[in-house]
Order: C-alpha cells, then structure tokens, then sequence
C-alpha cells in the first residue's frame, strides 16, 4: 500500500493564489470587460461627427447682439486692421488735444468691466458687456495714474502698429516697469483700451505668451510653414499666440478632446490616444488663455468637429470649462469671438467618482472655498438652464469630495486612455 501523501503547509499565506482581489480593482477589470471592439466605438464616434456637422451646416446664422431686443445696450468689439485702429487712436488724442486746449484738461471715458456691468445672455449662451462707462481724468488723485497708464499703452500701442510688428504684453510691461508697477496692471488697461477702441486685442498687436498646446490628427499652417501635430512628440505644438498666422486647417480627426491639466495631456499624447481614436488633443495648462481659446474655436468652426472635455472633478475644473464655453467676464466684451459653445464636459464628473470606484485615499476633501465655489456656480445662469450640471454640481457640494484626473491613474497608469476615456465614448456618457 502506497504511502499517503501529506499536505504540506503553505509557509507564506500571502502567496495564496485564491487571494481575494481588492474591490475597486474587481470593479476595474469588470469594466475593462465591458469595452467593445474599436471599430464599433468608432462607428458611433463617426456618428457623433456627422451629426455635429449637419447641426452647423443647417443652422441658420449665428445670432448677434443686434438680433436680441435687450433691455440695455450692450458693447462688443471686432477685428480691425491696423490703419482702422491708428484712426482710432488718433480720434481719441485729438479729442484729448482740444479738450485741454479749452482748459478743461483730458480724460478717458472707459466701459466699465465691473461684474454688475456683466450679464448672461441665454439666447447667445455666453457673457456679455454693457454698454456703460466711467471717467477716468487726469486732474484727479484717485484716477490720475490710471489715465498715465492709459495714455502709455495708447502711446505703445501706436508704435507697434506703425511698425507693423506683434509684441507680448510682458514687452509691453517692461517699457516702463517703474510706470506699471506691476504686469496685472498694464494687462488691464490693455483690455481697457481694446474695449474703449473697440476692437479685439489680436488688432492691438499685443499677444500673450505662448501656453496651450496641440497635438494629434490636425495640419495646420503657422505663417506658412507647414505644421503636422501627429508629429510633435508628447509636448504637442506651441499655439501660436498670433492666430492670424494659422491658416489651412486640415484633419481626418472625428473629435475634438480638451483636455484641462498638462499631465493628462501628456499621458493622452504618449499613448498616442489620438491614433486609437482620431481626434485632436487641446489644453492650455489650466486656465484658459485667449490664443487657445481663439484656436479652439477656429478647429470647431472650419473642421465642424464635436468637442469634448476631460477636466477636474472640482468647481474649478468646470469654471474652466465655463470660459472655453460662455466667456469670461474679465473679456466679456470680446465674447462673442472667444467662445466655442455646445462644449460636452466627457468627465471627470462627480457622479464618476462612485461609479467608477475612484478609492477613498484618492479623493480629495473640499475645503469651505471649495464648497461656496461650488455654490457661487450653481447660481449662475447659464449653469441653471443645463440640469445635468446642477445636478452633478449638487452631488460634488453635497459629498464634499474633489478629484483630479489623475485619480485614474490608482487602476495603472494608463487606466485613462486604456478604460476609462474608451468607455465614457462608447456610452456616450457626456453632458
């Protein structure tokens, strides 16, 4: 009779194979399972295209200030070439001339860009100024030095367009560092003057900086050289801060992916997401600056693409998300060129945070900050009329928790771009 086999003890009970999977994981990988074929989220992003396209094709002109018959007059600016915006200049220094020639010194009469001097028009769904000024004179202590900084950028403005160059408002800040004081400073009059003459500040030649990025299934040229995104790298390509120069605009993208943050841009453009799933990856690294904003809204426009976005899970994130939207009211006089409406906000939503089982030790506690910018964003009107955003707003303020889009990276990595961005597409899981 054959010996009996004795069971030998496992000497490290962590080893177990049968260990139990950790819940969230669990949860993970049941969602992964759910992912269909590429081809059939594809056929339903082509779909989303098509219809994006025929919406633009068949709507009538886009309606303007002067279309509405609204209780106060409103103030809006346009792109003017450079001898339009001379003349002006020149109108206001005669003005100016005369005045002090008959002894009643000179002011400037500036639209005021107060928030009372704001308001949401639904029928346009975004923000807008009204049509109301204050004094700023020279022979006064309060204003005196404001009407200083005024006369210095028109001075400024003036030369850069004589020479027909573009020049950056730090440029402009560093002619009289001692004047300014500050660049926060010099920036406001700047929008000051670009309201006051009436035009975009892209016609004063002054731009900002280059901040937001591009990469993906987009060809575009910048001042005729000829830019391929699908090439750049992880870093994506500069937006140039000059949107004039951009110009032939070419993409076999179905979409359009704004994204808020750099970090989730990168991972988005390592992973080559683009090539997956063609579209074009935007960001602008945070708060939304006017050249991106001004890009974004070109690609929408010439390419008729749909455009998601991909931002934080906090009353910042959708502030954000409001300006590429509605506008914001630092620029309101400017809307109706900055804006790019019917935005579909993909994620991270509040409601993602359970429903994807985003674990407790990634989410983050609202502070009291937090939740009354959370509030303050709920009585906005053109959050009021969108009741997919009052509610997830609501569930945001009511659990007191925040995440950014990095909480994704608790399943792996590329949890972002392998699961969690797939499968928000193929359910079409957007407001």
């Amino acid at each position: 009779m054959s010996e009996k086999k004795r069971r030998v003890p496992n000497p490290n009970p962590n080893s177990n194979p049968k260990k139990k999977v950790p819940k969230a994981q669990s949860h993970a990988q049941s969602l992964r399972s759910q992912l269909q074929s590429d081809a059939s989220l594809l056929a339903s992003l082509e779909k989303l295209r098509l219809e994006t396209q025929q919406s633009l094709l068949s709507s009538s002109a886009p309606r303007t200030l002067s279309d509405l018959n609204l209780p106060s007059a409103c103030r809006e600016v346009s792109d003017r070439d450079v001898s339009a915006v001379q003349s002006s200049i020149e109108r206001a220094v005669l003005g100016m001339a005369r005045s002090i020639l008959a002894g009643r010194g000179f002011s400037f009469d500036v639209p005021s860009r107060a928030s009372s001097n704001q308001m949401y028009v639904p029928e346009l769904d975004r923000i807008v100024l009204r049509d109301k000024c204050s004094s700023r004179p020279f022979a006064n202590l309060s204003t005196v030095r404001k009407a200083t900084i005024t006369a210095k950028v028109l001075t400024l403005i003036y030369g850069v367009l004589q020479r027909n160059i573009h020049v950056t408002k730090r440029d402009l800040f560093y002619t009289d560092v001692k004047l300014f004081q500050d660049q926060s400073q010099s920036d406001a009059v700047l929008d000051d003057v670009s309201c006051m003459l009436g035009c975009t500040r892209s016609s004063l030649h002054v731009v900002a900086s280059e901040k937001g990025v591009v990469v993906g299934r987009v060809i575009f040229t910048d001042d005729g050289d000829r830019i391929d995104c699908t090439k750049m790298g992880i870093g994506g390509k500069a937006i140039p801060p000059n949107i004039d120069r951009v110009g032939n605009l070419e993409s076999d993208a179905l979409f359009i992916l704004l994204v808020e943050k750099d970090a989730a841009f990168m991972r988005l453009a390592e992973d080559r997401f683009y090539n997956r799933f063609p579209c074009i990856i935007v960001t602008a690294k945070g708060q939304p600056d006017v050249a991106t904003r001004l890009f974004l809204r070109k690609m929408k426009i010439e390419l008729k693409l749909p455009v998601l976005a991909l931002v934080d899970s906090d009353p910042y994130g959708l502030k954000i998300l409001s300006v590429y939207m509605c506008g914001s009211k630092n620029m309101s006089y400017d809307s109706s060129n900055l804006t790019t409406p019917d935005i579909k906000w993909l994620g991270v939503r509040p409601s993602d945070l359970d429903k994807y089982q985003i674990p407790e030790q990634c989410r983050l506690p609202m502070t009291d900050q937090d939740v009354k910018a959370g509030k303050d964003l709920l009585e906005e009107d053109f959050v009021k009329r969108n009741k997919g955003w009052v509610k997830e707003l609501e569930i945001m303020v009511k659990t007191r928790h925040k995440a950014e889009i990095q909480a994704l990276s608790s399943f792996g990595f590329q949890y972002l771009t392998e699961v969690y961005l797939p499968l928000k597409l193929q359910q079409k899981d957007w407001l």
